[in-house]
């Protein structure tokens, strides 16, 4: 292999590649990119197993081959690269040379025969979805969902659709998320499941795209292609609990308040919070008073009261703070409502006038 390309367009693909390599001791080539001249196009291409992605860049080719190398090694080489428009790939002696104006550094190889093959899914059906509210509905919840994979459902993110919208849920049994997108175009499907830690590099190589993606989905797999872009993740096979069996019928208690102030006062009352992160709610109607009341036999005890907006029956009700914290990234609205219906049912946040999202948080056991 012997090309010529452009430092700043290789430089994109190796770095969005290089994160999907992956450290296997079995199978050292999952750390290295796979490099293909052919035709007037560099492929690049990564795996890690559960993720695949390759993307393609016009390139002078005067010697077309393949070879395997470091992604990182790669990567932090040519990002250091700050004279030289122009960057030479050629194969010497079985490794890759890395050439420019200034400087030239050898970077041994792995056998490319060892590199998997990245899946292409045949599907007669494809369908078009915004990129931007993907990633949003993405953000919206993958924090919400398990970081333990005994049990590989909830530590996924379903992806479901419903008339007009994409619906996108995480849960890890101690809270749940629900964000609706909005998506007029896409395909009915039943259910998706993908594995947080997949979406997590789904949004990073997607993030600088504004346009439609194209996405394509078997029982294996799910890929998303933009113009010479395309990566594919593994899907989870498994039922997605029925959370809405969970979601409280009826509200008992809601609380209209400041989101500002409601997260400036929980942050001030994790201060003195116990080693179980334990706030306490404490909901007066009559008074218009909601407290929120944190204390830890070595450090102290504090609490805080908030104006609020309050309609109901008097509460009291005990959250795990680190729960409930995550959720305010998700609210675009500068109020939310924290509804109710009793202490064994978990508390629902919502922002004020904002129906696409809703996030659910059990209470402690006293």
């Amino acid at each position: 292999m012997n090309i010529e390309c452009v430092k700043e367009k290789l430089l994109y693909a190796i770095g969005k590649a290089e994160r999907i390599t992956g450290k296997n001791i079995s199978l050292p080539v999952l750390g290295c990119v796979l490099l293909e001249a052919k035709n007037s196009t560099l492929t690049v291409k990564a795996t890690n197993l559960d993720l695949g992605i390759e993307i393609k860049l016009p390139v002078k080719i005067i010697k077309e081959g393949s070879i395997a190398v470091s992604g990182v090694i790669l990567h932090n080489f040519i990002s250091n690269i700050t004279t030289d428009k122009n960057i030479i790939l050629e194969s010497v002696s079985g490794n890759l040379k890395v050439s420019t104006k200034h400087s030239n550094s050898i970077i041994k190889s792995l056998p490319i025969d060892d590199f998997p093959n990245i899946p292409k899914i045949s599907s007669d059906k494809p369908f078009t979805f915004n990129a931007p509210g993907l990633i949003k509905g993405f953000k919206s919840v993958m924090y919400s969902a398990s970081a333990s994979t005994i049990r590989p459902v909830l530590s996924s993110i379903l992806v479901t659709s419903e008339e007009d919208n994409v619906i996108f849920v995480a849960t890890d049994s101690f809270r749940l998320a629900e964000k609706r997108i909005n998506a007029k175009k896409h395909k009915e499907f039943s259910q998706i499941l993908i594995p947080f830690k997949n979406a997590t590099e789904i949004i990073r190589v997607l993030e600088d795209i504004k346009e439609d993606v194209e996405v394509r989905l078997n029982e294996n797999q799910i890929s998303f292609t933009y113009k010479d872009l395309y990566i594919t993740s593994r899907v989870i096979d498994g039922a997605f609990p029925d959370y809405k069996q969970i979601i409280p019928k009826e509200t008992k208690t809601e609380v209209t308040l400041l989101k500002q102030d409601f997260i400036s006062s929980l942050r001030i009352s994790n201060i003195f919070a116990d080693k179980f992160s334990q706030v306490v709610f404490q909901i007066l109607p009559r008074e218009k008073q909601f407290k929120i009341t944190t204390k830890n036999m070595d450090i102290g005890e504090n609490t805080n009261s908030l104006d609020a907006v309050i309609n109901g029956n008097e509460l009291t009700i005990s959250f795990n703070y680190k729960y409930i914290v995550d959720c305010f990234q998700s609210i675009d609205s500068d109020s939310v409502t924290l509804s109710f219906s009793d202490t064994s049912k978990p508390m629902v946040i919502r922002g004020v006038n904002d129906k696409s999202f809703l996030y659910l948080v059990m209470p402690m056991n006293k």
